[in-house]
């Protein structure tokens, strides 16, 4: 049975209970845009793991949903630059639109891109020392010199905010579906879709449990400094039992290093 990220936030203005053998050292987690199959899945497995004191979903609508040791961080209609600080040690900011029938979920605020930088700068002006972005991407649209790098202004300006640990996921994601109003618009369309088969299997979209469950992983393992996630580690991690050597591989960890908290 799924779990709805928004009822993971029933009694959110209630005094947060202590959870029994919280780590002190993972501290507070912030979570920006936990909406879509992505977001339930990060909600489920991040606050059910007790490795975080507390867990905070940012909410552009007043809530009265949570459990103990979630809380609802209420985002004022204001420019980022203008929020109150808030307190955290890590924040995670990801990028999957709301499901429509998911009406409640509209109520969680989600980021636009464009807004990452300012966010970035709100979120160390908070204290976050490790930020993780899932940045989804267009199947065999990013190229290969962008696919281990940074890919954009907009990412060397959070680079240059001075997190101790960055992290950034390149998670392929499905084509949206375009509205095709003629029939010769369909017809390209539909011999245009073939090249969709050419995509290579790197490239395609892992499920959301998967990429959640690298992200909670990368959270415990990563060293300080920048480390970027290329589509082809996502989908190797993905792989069943492959998760643990590819986390490793990828940020650099021993493999004697404990994984768990």
């Amino acid at each position: 049975m799924s779990l709805d990220p928004l009822q993971a936030l029933r009694g959110a203005n209630r005094p947060a209970v202590p959870i029994p053998n919280a780590s002190a050292a993972f501290g507070t987690l912030l979570i920006a845009g936990a909406t879509g199959a992505l977001g339930q899945d990060l909600l489920h497995r991040l606050a059910g793991s007790h490795r975080h004191a507390h867990v905070r979903v940012l909410v552009s609508e007043p809530m009265h949903d949570g459990l103990p040791g979630v809380e609802s961080c209420l985002c004022p209609p204001l420019p980022i630059a203008q929020w109150p600080p808030t307190s955290a040690q890590a924040a995670i900011v990801a990028f999957d639109a709301p499901r429509l029938y998911h009406g409640r979920e509209r109520a969680l605020w989600l980021p636009d891109p464009e807004q990452l930088p300012a966010l970035a700068r709100w979120l160390r002006g908070c204290g976050v020392q490790t930020l993780v972005i899932v940045q989804p991407h267009d199947q065999g649209r990013l190229p290969e010199a962008l696919k281990r790098g940074l890919a954009s202004l907009d990412e060397q300006a959070v680079v240059a905010c001075g997190f101790e640990r960055l992290l950034i996921l390149r998670s392929a994601r499905k084509p949206a579906a375009a509205q095709r109003a003629s029939r010769p618009e369909r017809l390209a369309a539909w011999m245009l879709g073939t090249l969709s088969y050419m995509v290579p299997s790197s490239e395609q979209p892992v499920r959301p449990s998967k990429l959640a469950e690298l992200v909670d992983l990368a959270l415990r393992l990563a060293p300080p400094g920048v480390h970027i996630a290329a589509p082809e580690v996502v989908w190797r991690a993905a792989h069943p039992g492959a998760i643990q050597a590819v986390a490793r591989e990828w940020l650099g960890a021993p493999a004697e290093a404990p994984d768990a908290a």
